[in-house]
């Protein structure tokens, strides 16, 4: 009989690591212990409030702690640690490189180390995630007929599909110029856990695509309780985002509007204070639900902690490492965008938070407004604020709250949008996609836009809204990739405000830009052949690099 957690072969074993800094891996033991597929279909009969529980473990664990490695470090917190690395690994966001930078692999592309924590946490969430929803999907017959067992059935597999897609992009290099390649394994009844080499990357798309045909499908006028949970908007925005990293281009753009029916963005006025903290915000179709007692216990393992300037118990507020936005795309953003509050700038101003209040109690002294940039509480929970320090994400719980409880944004409809301009104009409707990005743009973020106001090409002003749009959700690196660009983070001496060892560029090629493999899935999977190319980038290389957006 089968036993199901063979599906956590990946992140089992123990392994010597060496110990860097931040970067040393406290290693766990696995977990031991398995049911067989009859007594978990049993189970899922007779016992139906675990049923339940394993269920919604599905959700909490995109922002919980990977128990593979040390549930202690301040950088482990699933999908959305994984998000602020992807991006820091980026050329638009960047922490300080400093003694209390968590995320410094990212900065400096050391995380291509196979024994560093960083991104063994990332390929094991997501694998574990792959690991319950297999469980759930198994603990169900093959020919149910039951509603509720089938619309589980449809989540988990939505959710498997994007576990995949946290790792599928990263891997390898796009679809277009890479489907033949090896990619990732894929976790199927008939794999050899021992011996699953890689998948190629067309391989893996095509198990994706057929997961979220799936949902899409059974998932079709079934209502959800929470936003946290998948319903068929979800699923259609989820394959919305596989169509276009398979370049089906007219597909991509249909889901988009599909996923994006019943929903509108956030209007000006909505985005000109910080905000992007909260599921319940309007303009969320799908978001990380961050529970009260969740952040009571792991107050430094959250978003709020690390991407929210407002939190008065953050890690990033008080070691002066909330995420800042490079100089080259920020100065791209027209004063008539509101986004361009988004940041404070090099004078530490924003009229984004002109009416926000931080009270230090304890000291019985406040800020408003600009003030907040230099204000330093007496706890030393917050310190200083560097120049273009993000003041995007809100606190959920309040300006200066101890309680980490921000929701993370993990689909809104503005890239639902994009996602339709971009289909749109790739399939030969560039007027179409123009009108779509016009009426995004002027109506809810700058009324004088003009789609050729940066002189770029439409695909480039598209990745350019993107970058803005989306920044510090974790896209950029997945784009760049699927788009084949170089990664350009400074053109030169004095043209970037990322610290000097971040400030080296790398050819769309460059096979460092591939991911390698944890240790601990090369010791226990043979397999794997693990990705070479490239080499560790040296602060100045590549200057006269560009990226048709910030030239």
């Amino acid at each position: 009989m089968m036993k199901l957690n063979k599906f956590f072969y990946l992140m089992l074993g123990v392994t010597a690591f060496a110990v860097t800094s931040c970067d040393d891996i406290d290693e766990q033991e696995p977990e031991s212990g398995s049911l067989t597929l009859e007594q978990v279909q049993l189970t899922n009969t007779d016992l139906p409030v675990r049923t339940e529980a394993s269920f919604a473990a599905l959700f909490t664990h995109i922002y919980s702690p990977y128990t593979g490695a040390s549930t202690s470090r301040a950088d482990n917190f699933g999908y959305i640690m994984a998000a602020i690395s992807l991006d820091a690994e980026g050329a638009d966001l960047f922490l300080q490189d400093n003694n209390y930078n968590w995320f410094s692999v990212a900065g400096e592309l050391s995380s291509r180390n196979a024994n560093y924590a960083n991104p063994l946490i990332r390929y094991g969430t997501a694998y574990s995630h792959v690991g319950k929803a297999n469980e759930i999907i198994a603990g169900f017959p093959e020919d149910t007929t039951d509603p509720d067992a089938i619309n589980k059935i449809a989540q988990a597999r939505a959710i498997r599909a994007y576990a995949y897609m946290a790792l599928a992009p990263y891997f390898q290099f796009g679809y277009s110029s890479a489907a033949d390649q090896p990619c990732v394994p894929l976790l199927t009844d008939e794999v050899d856990p021992t011996d699953n080499p890689r998948a190629t990357v067309r391989e893996v798309w095509e198990y994706i695509m057929e997961d979220l045909n799936y949902a899409v499908e059974h998932l079709a006028g079934a209502k959800r309780t929470s936003k946290a949970n998948i319903d068929q908007n979800v699923a259609y925005g989820l394959r919305a985002r596989a169509n276009l990293a398979m370049n089906n281009w007219a597909a991509a753009a249909s889901d988009a509007a599909q996923a994006a029916q019943g929903y509108t963005p956030a209007s000006i006025a909505e985005v000109s204070v910080p905000a992007f903290c909260d599921i319940n915000e309007h303009n969320w179709i799908w978001g990380a639900d961050v529970t009260d007692s969740y952040a009571q216990e792991n107050g430094y393992r959250t978003s709020s902690s690390w991407i929210s300037a407002f939190s008065g118990d953050g890690y990033a507020a008080a070691t002066q490492n909330t995420p800042q936005i490079n100089t080259m795309l920020w100065n791209k953003i027209p004063a008539t965008d509101v986004r361009k509050g988004w940041w404070i700038d090099e004078n530490l101003h924003s009229p984004n938070w002109a009416n926000l209040t931080w009270v230090d109690a304890g000291a019985g002294t406040s800020a408003t407004g600009d003030e907040i940039a230099k204000f330093v509480t007496s706890d030393d929970g917050k310190v200083e604020f560097l120049p273009f320090t993000n003041i995007k994400f809100g606190q959920q719980s309040g300006v200066g709250n101890i309680l980490n409880n921000n929701d993370f944004p993990l689909m809104r409809v503005e890239e639902m949008i994009l996602i339709q301009a971009e289909g749109l104009a790739k399939s030969g409707n560039e007027a179409q996609a123009i009108s779509v990005l016009e009426n995004f743009i002027k109506t809810y973020r700058d009324p004088e836009y003009s789609v050729n106001g940066r002189g770029l090409s439409l695909a480039d002003e598209i990745w350019f809204q993107r970058r803005v749009e989306l920044w510090g959700e974790g896209f950029f690196t997945g784009d760049m990739k699927r788009l084949g660009k170089p990664l350009v983070r400074f053109h030169g001496a004095g043209t970037s405000n990322e610290p000097d060892a971040f400030q080296f560029n790398l050819d769309a090629n460059d096979g460092w830009l591939n991911m390698r493999f944890p240790q601990r899935e090369m010791n226990n999977n043979a397999g794997i052949v693990d990705n070479t190319g490239g080499s560790l980038p040296v602060a100045g290389q590549n200057p006269n690099l560009r990226d048709g957006v910030t030239d």
